[in-house]
This record gives C-alpha cells, structure tokens and sequence, in this order.
C-alpha cells in the first residue's frame, strides 16, 4: 500500500530553517520490492502475488471457492493492518528524529525524498543523498574549522616586500599564488580576468615642495606621491582649512583667501579626493595633505601615498571596462582634479605654519602641532611651490577568482573580495583582507566537499588588483559584466582593512543587510564582547560606506547590496595605513590581532553561507521604507518654502507611499507562499534582488554619472544633493536654482516609483496611479 508523500517544514530558534520532505518506507528490513504471501496450495502455480508475468496470465487463473475467497479477504486486512502499523511506526520514528532538530542540538537525519514529482502507478525508490544540514550545524561546521595559524601564515606573504604596486612583479606573484591556492582548495572553477588601465606613477625624478619667500625658500622631496595629481608646477599663498570638509571650506570662504592659494589640510574624515575637489570648487591651485600627530600616533616623518581621482575605476575609461586594449572615445572621468596635490610629512607641515603669521587658526582646527596658523599675512610675499613630476604608464592587472557553485541557483552568487595590491607593504591595508579570503576560501570548500554541505546559490572569491588607485580593478570588473551582474550578484562582502583597532567595530552597508549584520556579529563570541550592551548595532556601529571603500562601487554603480565591516579604535586612526612602515611587525602591535582576524572572518563567512542556506534571501528590503521616510521627514521642514516657488512635495511623498505598499505586498506574497516550489521562490528573490538595483537613476548615464544611486552616488541626483539644495531656500534663496530643484524633484519621484512598480512583479499589477 502505497503512503503519500509527507511535507516537513520547521523553524529553529526563530530563525528560517531548512525544508525538506520524506516518504515512509513499506518495511523495516529495507526490502521494499515485494510482499510475498502464499494462499494455499492450490495457488502455487498462480506465482506470487503482484509478480504477474503478463496480462493473460493474470486473467487465465481458475475460478476461486468460496472458502478460498474468505481466506483472500481475511489475509487483505491483515495486509492493510499491518502496513498501517509500519507506516505509524516509521513516521512517529522520524518525526522523533524531527523533534531532535528542533532542541537545538542541529542533529537531523532527515533524508530528502529523490523526487517531487513521482507517478502513482510505479513503485518509489529512495535515491541516497547526503542529509540536510540546518543552520546551527551548518554554522558549527564552519566556525570549528577556522584557524589562527592559516591566518597567521598567510599574514605573512606581506612580511618580506616592501611594496606590491599593481601591475608589477610581486603583485604578479602574490596573484599566481593566489590562483594555485584557490585550485588546491578544489574551488569548483578558478579564473582570472585581465584588465589593461591607466595608471600615474613616480616619476624618474621625486616631486618637491618649497616655501619660498624673500630671505630664500624651504624644501622637502617627499618619497611619495598622489596619484591623477595634475602635473607641473603650482604656487599660490598658503592656508590651512582643517580637514578640507565642504564646512572647513565655508568658514573661510567670506575672507577672500581662498583662490590661487595652495591648501593645506590634515587626514582623516573624508578620503584625499574629497578634500582635493573641495578646494577645486573653493579656487585652490594646489592641495597639501599630511597626518596630524592627534589623529595618527608617532608618524611625524611620514607620509602617505593616495589618490585624488573622485571616483572609482580607470578614470580614462569611465564607464567602459579596460579590456585587451579596447579603442575607447579620447574621454577622461570628471572627477580627476586638475590641480597639484601632494602629501608631506606633519615634520614639514610645522615647517610651513612657523612661516605662516597671518593670525591662529580657529580653536577646534588645532591639532598635535604646536603652531597651528591660518595663513601668511598680506604683507609678505611667502608663498608655496609644488613641482609634480609624476608620469602615466598603461598597465596590464590580474584580478583572480574562484568559485564554489551553487545547487540550485548556480547563476546567482555572492561575492567575497580583498585588495591585493598595495604602495607599500600593505599589512594592514591588504595583506588582512587577502589573508581572511583565503581562510575563506579554504574552509567552505572543505564544509562543502567534506561535511556535506549543498549551497543554494554559488560563492565567488575574489582577489582585486589596483585598489589603491580607487578600486580600479574591481570597478573595471562591475564595468565589464554590468549587463548582468546586477541580476546575479546579490550581495558583496569587502574584507579589506579589516583589522585597523581592537576597541570598536564599525559597519559600512548597505540597509538591506543591516538584519543580517546585527545578527550575525552577537552570535560570534568575541564581536559580541566588543557589542556589549548594545541593542541597536547598526546604528551604534553604522559609518557611511565612503568613496574609498571598495565596497562602494558595487553599492552606488551597480546596484548590488555590499558591506564593509572590522575593527578599529574610535577617534584614533590606524597610523601606519598607506605609508611605507604599514607592516606585519607594526600590525602586531594591536592586541590580540590574529583573534581579531579570525573574528572578522568568521563573521564574513557566516554571512555567505546565510545568504547560501536559507530558501529566501535574507536582505531586509523593508528597511529602504525607513531610509525613505527619515529623508521625507526633513524635505517635510521646507514645504512652505517649495510652495512659494510654486512647486510641491506632494508628488514625492506620494511616490514613497506607492513604495511602502509595494513592500507590503512583497512581504505578503512570500508570507503566503509554498516556500517547496522553488520556480516561486526564485520569483520571489528576483523581486528582492532588484530593490537595491532600482534606486539606480535610469535617467542619467553610466558614462557621464557613474554612481547613480539616490541614497548613496554622487551627484545632484541624490536624496542628500536635493536635501541641501532645498537647504538653501531658508538659507540663501537667491543662490537656489529653481530649474535645478525641479528637475530633481522629478528625478528622485520617478525613481522612488519605478522602484515600487518594480517590486511589485507584473506589469498588470503595478499601481499607475499616484
């Protein structure tokens, strides 16, 4: 007697577990073949029942009695009692084993039924395959398999060259290392992508930087340089602006100091770039950058190396991936910045502001150095030269890449990637990062070749070159496949400068996996020790993903949710990042490093393997209705003042309610679905993949506006560019561009919009009405 199919669904500890189903077997001795039964012994020549050997043999059997008749109905319903007693046992037995699953303990011994769709008429077999692995088992598997001293080794690539610059040989090397590594893993596909860019680099002679002033000039040749620096010669007054940040630039800007000066400013807060087309915008001619003895801790004769390109990605290609030398338009990115920049030492920069002597600088501008001046007096004549010597070289750069394939979504993936390369040693700034893939690496493919574990959807790792020139490689690659890698990568996990500090953490992400994040670091032991009382980690921990993390380009240019995530010490900057002294031995000096490493990497596998496991993707695409809301709730305080310019707010609060429904109604279809029918499972996480992509602005160009994202790109397309512009209506109604304003409130309306009609799903059900 057959037994129908049993479906089993459950949820551990209240988190989204594994499904699966089972059928119950017809006996206990594993020979479930055939029931043989003789009747008497007039039926010998009958054969066994349920062997009939052809249709006319079946229908040439002799009348049978009356007694025989009985004795067939009577051996019939001990039949069906005793298959019923089998079937009772054997199901009460499984789900005993079922209950196991479910105190916590993550041991199953469910086996997945061969197949969902079978034909009543034909006898089932059981085809073996390996038991499910829940979550808290699965999760178990890869935390134990973890280990410091892989870490430790591999840490220790860095230890012996003084620099891996892209492009060049011990880059070269530490990629071909990286690729035997990911093959002796026996990753299921490992490969490497070229990419030929434009690089600036030292040139023959060192770049200089002089005081000059009647009594003679004061010099300093710095052994580093910026990159996509403008070449030659500047000069100009000098004057300190802090930070260089937009606010630093404003206090100034009524005393007419800036134009033709050379600025100098202090790291930190904002990336190079920034800084520099800060003082672009203000007038600046030149930009000298150096590290503060406040902020960076015993580095008074270093310098560090950086770019002032305000972007990502080959700046001479933007838009287009550098593939095999292919003939681009003679076009270079917006964002380079035209001007002289260099960095010094904060030794020199105390030089210049001995010279300087047109009056202190403001209380909160004052540093480590002991004199902090504003500028040189107008009676003087000093004034600061920067000779730039750099020179552009086409390079050729690996990225290398490794693949552990899905089982059921193959096409669909979440990457891991750290930069490789680096000016100097690069300790902490790649040699951490590179370090914790590899671990990485190594273990999956171990959980998945050896303890049986099946991902859903595919794991890629990847090695970037040239992230120290503005994630070069890794934009070039989202630039290369941007036709459909916004369709089938879900999430990136960035691990470089992972490890900066031990007495904070700190989360750069996307909103869509802030659930994750929060939940995945207070179930690792020695994260939630950092997290102590915290309730609200994302919001505790959260800094904005900013334009020199590598992350970023994933996020702003192609719409894929991305995360960068460590440890680092609140206030105090890692001093040695980007200079010359960035080495293992100088690592070593954050306590506990090594556990540190294993920390983050354990947290950055068990986000993969999350969003591997579970049959819905875990993004939280709730949270952008928040985000929404919170920037509704400030343009909401210059109502009155857009209604004056005869425009109104209306339409993009409608568009945000439109999103808010749409949300509701993803939430409800998954809620009511049949989460066993995987062609509707994947409908439904093609709807949640796109959220992040369709806050990208379709109205503008890749090309001409890269970063096209309202909530995190750059440009007046933004949700924050429309915020200060309405800013200016109560502060400076008169410098307002009224044509401007209106074309993003439209902008950001229809994008909001789209974005819910996208959600939505069919086109027959997408609401067309505001």
């Amino acid at each position: 007697k057959r037994f129908p199919h049993m479906t089993l669904s459950t949820q551990f500890g209240g988190e989204p577990m594994s499904y699966t189903r089972f059928s119950i077997a017809r006996q206990t001795d594993g020979d479930n073949s055939h029931v043989e039964m003789k009747l008497s012994a007039d039926d010998e020549e009958g054969g066994e029942m349920g062997r009939q050997e052809n249709l006319h043999t079946a229908m040439g059997q002799p009348r049978r009695t009356g007694k025989n008749l009985c004795f067939l109905v009577i051996a019939a319903v001990l039949l069906v009692l005793i298959g019923f007693l089998i079937g009772y046992l054997s199901y009460r037995g499984r789900m005993q084993m079922t209950g196991k699953c479910l105190d916590g303990s993550g041991r199953c011994e469910i086996t997945p039924a061969a197949s969902y769709l079978t034909d009543a008429d034909e006898m089932e077999e059981e085809i073996p395959e390996s038991r499910v692995l829940y979550w808290p088992e699965l999760k178990d598997f890869f935390s134990k398999r973890l280990s410091v001293r892989r870490l430790e080794d591999n840490l220790r690539l860095r230890a012996n060259s003084r620099s891996f610059e892209a492009g060049q040989t011990e880059d070269e090397i530490l990629a071909t290392y990286i690729h035997d590594q990911f093959n002796k893993f026996l990753l299921d596909k490992v490969w490497n992508d070229e990419h030929y860019i434009k690089l600036q680099v030292r040139g023959s002679s060192s770049n200089e930087v002089s005081l000059l002033e009647d009594g003679g000039s004061i010099s300093e040749t710095p052994d580093v340089y910026v990159a996509y620096s403008k070449n030659g010669s500047a000069s100009g007054k000098p004057v300190y602006v802090n930070y260089g940040q937009k606010e630093d630039f404003q206090q100034l800007q009524n005393l007419g100091v800036l134009n033709e000066s050379v600025v100098i400013v202090r790291a930190g807060k904002i990336t190079l770039a920034e800084k520099v087309a800060n003082a672009k915008e203000a007038g600046a001619v030149g930009v000298l950058m150096y590290m503060d003895p406040s902020d960076y801790k015993g580095t008074n004769q270093l310098a560090p190396f950086g770019h002032a390109h305000l972007g990502t990605g080959d700046p001479y290609t933007p838009g287009f991936p550098s593939f095999n030398h292919t003939q681009f338009p003679p076009v270079k990115s917006s964002g380079l910045p035209e001007i002289a920049v260099q960095t010094i030492s904060s030794d020199a920069a105390s030089r210049l502001f001995s010279k300087m002597d047109g009056g202190p600088c403001p209380a909160e501008w004052k540093g480590g150095i002991i004199r902090c001046a504003l500028m040189s007096s107008s009676r003087d004549n000093k004034t600061v030269q920067l000779k730039v010597n750099n020179v552009m070289v086409d390079r050729k750069i690996l990225n290398i890449f490794g693949a552990i394939k899905g089982f059921e979504e193959p096409d669909r993936y979440v990457v891991i990637g750290a930069q490789r390369d680096s000016w100097g040693p690069g300790a902490a700034k790649a040699g951490v990062g590179t370090a914790m893939l590899l671990e990485l690496a190594q273990v999956i493919s171990e959980v998945v070749k050896m303890d049986g574990y099946k991902p859903k959807r595919s794991i890629i790792f990847a090695s970037w070159s040239a992230g120290e020139y503005g994630a070069v490689g890794a934009t070039e690659w989202l630039e290369g496949y941007s036709a459909t890698l916004h369709a089938k990568a879900f999430t990136y996990i960035n691990l470089d400068a992972a490890v900066l500090g031990w007495k904070n953490v700190k989360i750069s992400a996307s909103p869509m996996l802030y659930s994750l994040l929060e939940r995945t670091m207070k179930g690792v032991r020695l994260v939630a020790l950092f997290l102590g009382y915290l309730d609200q980690l994302t919001v505790s921990c959260s800094v904005p993903l900013g334009l020199g993390d590598a992350a970023f380009p994933f996020l702003a240019y192609s719409g894929i949710p991305a995360v960068s995530f460590g440890f680092y010490d609140r206030g105090e900057e890692y001093s040695f990042l980007g200079t010359t002294q960035d080495t293992v031995e100088n690592l070593k000096k954050i306590p506990r490093l090594y556990d540190l490493m294993r920390a983050a990497t354990e947290v950055a596998g068990l986000v993969a393997l999350r969003l591997t496991h579970d049959h819905e993707l875990f993004l939280d695409f709730e949270r952008y209705s928040d985000e929404l809301l919170t920037f509704q709730e400030k343009f909401l305080e210059y109502d009155r003042e857009v209604k004056d310019l005869g425009l109104t707010l209306d339409w993009l609060f409608f568009a945000r309610g439109d999103f808010q429904r749409a949300v509701d109604g993803l939430r409800r279809d998954i809620a009511q679905s049949d989460r066993e029918n995987k062609v509707m499972r994947r409908a439904l996480n093609d709807r949640i993949m796109k959220v992040e992509y369709d806050f990208l602005s379709p109205y503008l160009s890749p090309k001409d506006t890269p970063l096209r994202h309202i909530f995190f790109g750059k440009g007046s397309h933004t949700l924050q560019s429309l915020l200060e512009n309405l800013q200016l209506l109560k502060n400076s109604k008169n410098s307002v561009n009224v044509n401007l304003l209106k074309e993003q409130l439209a902008l950001a309306t229809w994008t909001i919009k789209g974005a819910a009609n996208a959600i939505v799903g069919d086109i027959w059900d997408t609401d067309n009405e505001f």
